[in-house]
């Protein structure tokens, strides 16, 4: 089997499970808050959710160009193995939290050493052929986004067996598992770059934002990440109103209203990371982005677990064509000594959209209403489609696989 080929299945099947572990708990913050640490204002516990949610991507956001900078020095296995290791102590410690502040600075921490996902992206996108980008970074983001998606379902069940606390503990063994495995069967041939290729942070932003195509990317991903994340603090709030009496099952019914995302994510990313080979992935990127907004309506407007249990299913399909269109694009625009760097900066900016998401949308369901979270999420995506029309098509900014692109 071909290096890269191997490299990616590997990479797929361990991020499945690093996603599936640290996307156990995340889900149920605000139960978690409620329950182990006293807080009972629902006003309080949706605002806590929002921040504590949203402080892993604050630091990681903040790191992420430094650590793309140091892969593309000293290579890209190098970084999803610090990240991984680290990652397994501090996710291991979150379960002994003390306070609602040891909480907050252990989310803080594990958002310093991250970085294990743009890592695997940028290993991927620098190895695969060129004609393969669309496939295997959709591939690779539907092994993730299905591993946090389904993550939730394991941890109801884990949770009304165990607890909330040893969940924490049990997605640090996981990581510690996975990036072993990691360790042993990926290889990388990394040719360290040639002196005038390397360049200081201050020299990468000059020369990634001066460039027409990359920015319209990043802007794109924020509000992606925005619209997406906005809805995860409130989700189990809102789906406990759904139940009504039957609110003992909520862990449970949340998990499995994430996992029908997940299962139709699995089965949409890599086909439509095809049809983004073939045709564009602008093209895939604007209609996917339409469908999700047209989607998240409705979300707003159910009255039973099962019709909002159809549409997370719709849109599960609709969220396969995002993320991976943006790497593929992202890949096809950066020339190859700099790939960890430019995947690295993007994922400042998927940290900003995911850091604002949660906390603006836990504070707009607490003094507005959920349903206001579903619209307002809805709007942004359709805003979104408006931004990557008027930036890839009408100014061609950036173009097909065959353009030339370098």
């Amino acid at each position: 089997m071909e290096i890269w080929r191997r490299n990616l299945y590997v990479l797929c099947g361990s991020l499945f499970f690093v996603m599936v572990a640290m996307s156990m708990i995340m889900p149920f913050l605000p139960l978690y808050i409620q329950q182990d640490f006293g807080i009972e204002d629902p006003h309080q516990v949706t605002a806590w959710a929002g921040i504590i949610f949203g402080a892993n991507f604050l630091t990681a956001g903040l790191v992420s160009p430094i650590w793309g900078n140091l892969a593309d020095k000293h290579g890209r296995k190098i970084m999803i193995l610090r990240s991984g290791f680290f990652m397994s102590i501090t996710m291991a410690m979150t379960g002994f939290a003390g306070s609602l502040w040891q909480l907050l600075a252990l989310r803080l921490l594990n958002g310093l050493v991250g970085g294990i996902i743009p890592a695997s992206t940028a290993l991927v996108a620098s190895s695969v052929p060129k004609e393969r980008i669309g496939w295997a970074t959709g591939l690779l983001q539907s092994f993730i986004t299905a591993g946090t998606i389904m993550g939730p379902l394991f941890g109801g069940v884990l949770a009304e067996k165990i607890g909330f606390r040893m969940i924490f503990v049990i997605t640090g063994c996981v990581l510690l598992l996975a990036t072993l495995v990691i360790t042993f069967t990926v290889k990388e041939n990394f040719v360290p770059p040639e002196k005038k290729e390397r360049s200081s942070l201050r020299e990468d932003f000059q020369m990634i934002f001066s460039s027409k195509e990359l920015p319209a990317l990043f802007f794109v991903t924020v509000m992606i990440q925005f619209a997406l994340f906005s809805i995860i603090p409130v989700l189990p709030i809102y789906i406990s109103q759904l139940l009504g009496s039957e609110g003992a099952k909520v862990a449970l019914w949340a998990g499995i209203v994430q996992a029908c995302m997940g299962v139709a994510n699995v089965f949409a990313s890599p086909q439509l990371g095809r049809l983004g080979d073939r045709f564009g992935s602008q093209k895939v990127l604007f209609f996917s982005l339409l469908a999700a907004a047209i989607i998240f309506i409705p979300q707003g407007l159910v009255h039973t677990v099962w019709q909002l249990v159809v549409l997370r299913f719709l849109l599960g399909l609709s969220l396969g064509g995002l993320l991976p269109s943006v790497n593929a694009l992202l890949r096809r625009a950066t020339p190859v000594h700099m790939v960890s760097r430019v995947y690295g900066y993007n994922n400042s900016f998927v940290s900003i959209g995911s850091m604002l998401g949660p906390m603006i949308g836990g504070f707009l369901a607490g003094y507005v209403s959920i349903s206001g979270v579903f619209y307002m999420t809805s709007a942004f995506l359709f805003i979104n489609a408006g931004w990557v029309y008027y930036s890839f098509f009408r100014n061609k900014s950036v173009q097909h696989p065959d353009s030339g692109i370098e």
